[in-house]
């Protein structure tokens, strides 16, 4: 079996290779348009882009999740009575909730990417 250290340490690993995986995505989307890719386009592209990458992964919101995450999990692990479990709860916990809102900012970058083109007069269509 695993050790306790073993597991927080995987999980932490886990976590930040999630979190660095996701960190040019979604801002780094390029549409599908229905018309030319000319000169402007890639201009637009890239303001828009740049534009994106202002919503940040470690924003607020994904710091809170994390805190609720890692409270809940050390909630769910002191039910096991060893300080390790608490301790390993609050870490998978955290890692989850925070994964998951840095998730959703990997949509909203898109779709601020998508709503820009389009707002820049590129029909995105995919």
């Amino acid at each position: 079996m695993y050790s306790k250290t073993n597991l927080i340490l995987a999980t932490s690993l886990v976590f930040t290779t999630l979190l660095t995986g996701c960190a040019n995505t979604a801002s780094d989307y390029e549409p599908i348009v229905d018309g030319p890719k000319d000169a402007l386009f890639y201009d637009d592209l890239a303001a828009c882009k740049n534009l994106a990458e202002q919503r940040e992964y470690l924003n607020g919101d994904t710091k809170s999740e994390a805190l609720l995450g890692a409270g809940l999990g050390a909630v769910v692990g002191a039910i096991g009575g060893d300080t390790g479990d608490i301790v390993g709860g609050a870490l998978v916990g955290g890692a989850l909730s925070a994964g998951g809102s840095a998730w959703e900012v990997r949509g909203e970058r898109k779709s601020i990417v998508i709503e820009c083109m389009n707002g820049r007069g590129h029909r995105v269509v995919g």
